[in-house]
């Protein structure tokens, strides 16, 4: 048994049973034996890999996308350029590889990294030394400036909470002890109020997913915004309120039983784009786009353009992982319509290039 493991259990002996958002932070956030606490989970040796992994060419053209809504903006000095959950910096060094050739960016940027892991954090600082990056604890740590934020699979680690409609109400699923390990079990019947009024629709035996903390995260980004300007971009996988389950886990690039070993392997759920849109439009002063599928936003910015740039100087295997990389990028069948992106902007500012957004 796990150490993580054996404190599940001596919790769950005094507690009786914690919802799958408790084990959810538990297992990612312990600050010993937490699953973000002490390793890189990326790339071919990971758990997992992600779109600034597969190619620099997703970077470049969200670091484009960045670069014209800052001048669409006035060109702000100073604000501050964000990324929660930077995994090992890939990402922002790519972004600031195309974004600093800009005129005055690179100059009025003030980098700040938001990271829980101590081993990431040292990834990140050797990577990005020379922009001089800052550490937080958490988004509310960021300096009072126009704020530019990049997420990118960051809001599906956040926790979730799931309810299964029920005779009577919702009972929510629940982590249980059973014999030597872990399992899944139900509270007693909740009050069909308990959830908001666009599940009370959803059949019998049906679940639904909550993420409380993304509300609540995207209400301070956006609050932000408003009062100072700035754009957040979130791109991750999901869809808008559709019922299921979604929880899962992945070790060693496989799905595998999110309940066996627990801190040992990363876990998430569909992020629902819809409920973050209303949580963001419901602050004053602020636009949000549409959700656009991953493929089709960087088909905008010029992928396609950029691929050929780079295939110009490849041959042999090289160029098929290029092509390979392009297609795992935008390709419908691959992440290109699973991931979506979502911007937040000032309503008084044009919307970041790329993205569906509302007639006006």
């Amino acid at each position: 048994m796990t150490k993580l493991a054996a404190i599940l259990k001596a919790r769950l002996a005094r507690e009786g049973a914690i919802s799958v958002a408790d084990y959810m932070a538990l297992c990612l956030l312990h600050p010993e034996h937490g699953y973000y606490t002490n390793r890189d989970p990326l790339g071919v040796a990971g758990d997992f890999t992600t779109a600034p992994e597969i190619s620099q060419m997703f970077g470049e053209m969200l670091g484009l996308m960045l670069v014209q809504a800052w001048q669409d903006q006035g060109s702000p000095s100073p604000f501050v350029l964000a990324e929660p959950g930077p995994g090992r910096g890939t990402l922002m060094a790519d972004i600031l590889r195309v974004a600093t050739r800009a005129p005055g960016f690179g100059e009025a940027l003030r980098l700040w990294l938001v990271e829980a892991s101590p081993h990431l954090r040292q990834r990140q600082q050797a990577l990005l030394a020379a922009h001089d990056p800052q550490f937080a604890d958490s988004l509310s740590d960021l300096p009072d400036l126009p704020l530019f934020l990049i997420a990118n699979e960051f809001f599906d680690a956040l926790p979730v909470r799931q309810f299964l409609r029920a005779e009577g109400g919702w009972r929510e699923r629940m982590v249980v002890a059973e014999g030597e390990g872990l399992a899944f079990g139900y509270s007693a019947p909740l009050p069909f109020e308990t959830l908001e009024d666009r599940w009370q629709s959803v059949e019998p035996g049906a679940m639904v997913e909550a993420t409380p903390a993304a509300g609540a995260m995207l209400e301070g980004i956006a609050t932000r915004i408003a009062e100072r300007g700035g754009v957040a971009l979130i791109v991750d996988y999901g869809d808008s309120d559709a019922p299921g389950d979604t929880f899962q886990a992945l070790k060693g690039h496989r799905k595998v039983d999110p309940l066996a070993d627990p801190g040992a392997a990363d876990l998430t759920a569909h992020v629902n784009f819809a409920a973050l849109m209303r949580a963001a439009r419901a602050v004053p002063g602020i636009a949000a786009s549409r959700p656009t599928p991953q493929g089709v936003l960087l088909e905008r910015l010029g992928i396609t353009g950029r691929a050929h740039q780079l295939a110009a100087g490849l041959q042999g295997p090289a160029l098929e992982a290029h092509i390979s990389a392009h297609r795992r990028l935008t390709h419908p069948d691959e992440m290109g319509s699973l991931f979506k992106a979502l911007a937040i902007y000032p309503a008084d500012a044009p919307p970041p290039p790329g993205l569906d957004v509302d007639d006006a």
